[in-house]
């Protein structure tokens, strides 16, 4: 099974900021390692951020310089010897800083003059089944953010799910 469309989790921490968000989306996979916490999930799953994701990620990168926003460096960049339990709130985890942590959900966030996005990593039941759902959530500060998300919420649709199947496809591998 891939990636479904899904509405974000009852139990996520994120769902408290959807009412007044100018975007917000989830989706959910089979979780392929239930023993894991939310965190190590979230820092497996970018490890595995395929070449092209990453090539968007540089070509992202280098056009919102000229209009100046942040670079964010790349979706796995971290260090691969470092352990989850190592990660404190508000370190760097790939392109977000780490709001919250527990077994069951991690909450990170880039927070710019243009927009504030939170992602969750969130590992639950449906039906009896172990599941994975990642949520988005995206707060637009001004017309820059409202710019930047009519081109990347369109292409976040496509990639999030895309990745998420990967992740599936790779534990039934």
């Amino acid at each position: 099974m891939g990636a479904q469309c899904c509405d974000i989790p009852r139990g996520s921490r994120v769902i408290h900021s959807v009412a007044d968000a100018d975007f917000a989306d989830c989706y959910r996979v089979i979780d392929p390692e239930p023993d894991s916490s939310a965190l190590e999930t979230y820092l497996a799953f970018v490890a595995d951020t395929p070449g092209w994701m990453n090539a968007l990620m540089a070509l992202r990168n280098r056009i919102v310089q000229f209009v100046g926003l942040k670079h964010l460096g790349a979706m796995a960049a971290r260090d691969a010897d470092r352990a989850a339990s190592d990660y404190k709130m508000g370190d760097r985890v790939g392109i977000f800083s780490l709001l919250h942590a527990d077994r069951n959900e991690v909450v990170m966030q880039d927070n710019d003059h243009h927009l504030r996005v939170l992602v969750s990593v969130f590992k639950h039941n449906v039906d009896g089944h172990p599941m994975i759902s990642v949520s988005t959530v995206v707060h637009i500060h001004n017309r820059l953010g409202q710019a930047y998300m009519a081109v990347v919420g369109p292409v976040h649709k496509l990639i999030v799910p895309r990745m998420l199947g990967q992740v599936a496809k790779s534990a039934r591998a």
